[in-house]
């Protein structure tokens, strides 16, 4: 029920319909964020207007949305697929029809997430699983080496996450692990349901 409430608040279209799969090994299937996991989720981690959240695998840009709309924070998907993107903008031209934000927050980015070329003011990441270990590591590194060139405080924010990339973050990166999020509905039955945030520690 949230799911159809959500998105008729926010005039937007993000179900994952019959389009959710990629033909790759290395990028995953199109599933958005349950709106009930966003809602706990910032019931317990909270976003400034000045932050700028990049969402690796946007698919139709569910998560930029709710945010914007909660935080009045800059949001820029990222999605490989040019018709979820294609999507995204469509829902981005009906969401500022009725929310009535400023149009340069919300941005999009066709490419592979990997090619994203991070921006000095990024300063949050979002992971719901949208692809493999591989491409994970060198999205984790290129925002290491924007650091490195502009110094910030960032978080990475992981739902579902796999065990690769919290071996990965907690085993060869400088991140540490600052909360972890259930899903008390969902988490006794499965224990993925959950969100970890990680903080880059200097």
């Amino acid at each position: 029920m949230k799911e159809q409430f959500y998105d008729a608040l926010l005039n937007i279209k993000t179900g994952a319909g019959k389009k959710g799969f990629q033909k790759s090994a290395h990028y995953h299937r199109y599933e958005p964020t349950p709106y009930s996991a966003l809602i706990e989720l910032f019931a317990h981690y909270q976003l400034k207007s000045k932050d700028r959240i990049v969402d690796f695998g946007c698919g139709k840009g569910r998560l930029n949305f709710y945010i914007n709309y909660l935080f009045d924070a800059t949001v820029i998907g990222i999605e490989m697929n040019k018709s979820f993107f294609q999507e995204s903008i469509e829902n981005r031209n009906r969401f500022l029809r009725k929310i009535k934000k400023e149009k340069d927050q919300i941005h999009f980015h066709c490419c592979l997430a990997e090619e994203y070329p991070i921006d000095p003011l990024d300063n949050r990441f979002y992971f719901f699983n949208p692809f493999s270990i591989q491409v994970f590591m060198n999205i984790v590194n290129n925002i290491l080496l924007s650091v490195e060139k502009s110094k910030r405080d960032i978080e990475i924010v992981l739902y579902y996450p796999s065990e690769d990339y919290v071996y990965f973050l907690d085993s060869y990166t400088s991140f540490e692990l600052k909360k972890e999020v259930v899903i008390p509905d969902l988490y006794s039955s499965n224990s993925n349901e959950r969100f970890l945030i990680y903080g880059l520690a200097y």
